[in-house]
């Protein structure tokens, strides 16, 4: 039997296997891009420009990596990360919200918790928009576990918040604070990954627009400059209804990611706790 940094019974487990949280993930991007310093390391680093939606996916394929896969592939995974952090770094050079020169680091404690972050809470709305909602503890239970994801991820333990409801409260600060507010770099971005170039994406384009602007919160749609209406909002309102209706007849190979399908053909333990604080020692 091999071991996993997430037991099969976790909520992360039972959040994270679904395909359709990829729906949140244009959402997520622009909320990370809306800080400045992330939005010029992804400038900056990346193939973002010409591939937004393969960096989101890369992105999200390394994320399943960890929370399902076994500890050797999920450790790999991380060790990827780390070194990608190490070298995006630099200085701002648009001076339109941060001054000319900024530093910025992708292994900066206050960037990794704000991606962290983004995930998380756009995970949480598109569960329960698309798929339904966490009952009981469902959420408190989900917010604790992707704490350890935090830490295996870098962000240090004392910037974690510490209960749903700190998160809640930081993600509304972050939100209302200067820290988060979108500049031209972050503006140009978002283009790409709201109007895509491939073909194969441009046919979904319309929808997954609608998507990603509706879940925004409504100070980043008007920095971004997006529009909003009663009857998007209406539209939206309806697809999810759809989605919720008709998910429960979609075949695993479309349903659930392919990390979490390999996975569940095994009955393996979680990996303790105890053993997550000594991976610390590896960032």
């Amino acid at each position: 039997m091999s071991e996993r940094f997430f037991a099969p019974d976790s909520v992360i487990w039972r959040v994270d296997r679904e395909m359709v949280l990829l729906l949140g993930g244009g959402r997520a991007l622009l909320m990370q891009l809306a800080h400045p310093k992330v939005a010029e390391g992804v400038a900056d680093h990346s193939r973002f420009r010409q591939d937004p939606m393969g960096r989101l996916y890369q992105t999200m394929n390394t994320m399943w990596s960890i929370v399902f896969d076994e500890v050797p592939a999920a450790q790999l995974s991380l060790q990827r990360i780390q070194q990608v952090h190490r070298q995006v770094q630099g200085a701002l050079k648009q001076g339109d919200v941060l001054p000319v020169g900024t530093p910025y680091s992708a292994q900066d404690p206050a960037l990794l918790l704000w991606v962290h972050a983004t995930l998380i809470d756009s995970a949480l709305l598109t569960y329960e928009l698309f798929v339904g909602p966490l009952a009981g503890e469902g959420k408190r239970r989900y917010y604790d576990e992707t704490k350890r994801l935090a830490l295996l991820l870098g962000v240090p333990e004392s910037r974690i918040p510490d209960s749903l409801e700190a998160f809640n409260d930081y993600m509304r600060e972050m939100i209302d604070s200067d820290a988060i507010s979108v500049g031209a770099t972050a503006r140009a971005l978002a283009k790409e990954i709201l109007r895509p170039k491939p073909w194969i994406l441009k046919m979904a384009g319309p929808v997954s627009a609608l998507i990603t602007i509706g879940l925004l919160p409504e100070k980043l749609r008007h920095q971004y400059g997006l529009k909003w209406s009663h009857r998007k909002e209406k539209m939206l309102h309806l697809l999810a209804t759809s989605l919720r209706t008709t998910l429960p007849l979609v075949p695993a190979p479309f349903r659930v990611v392919p990390h979490a399908r390999a996975a569940e053909a095994k009955e393996v333990p979680a990996f303790g706790p105890h053993k997550i604080q000594a991976q610390k020692g590896h960032h």
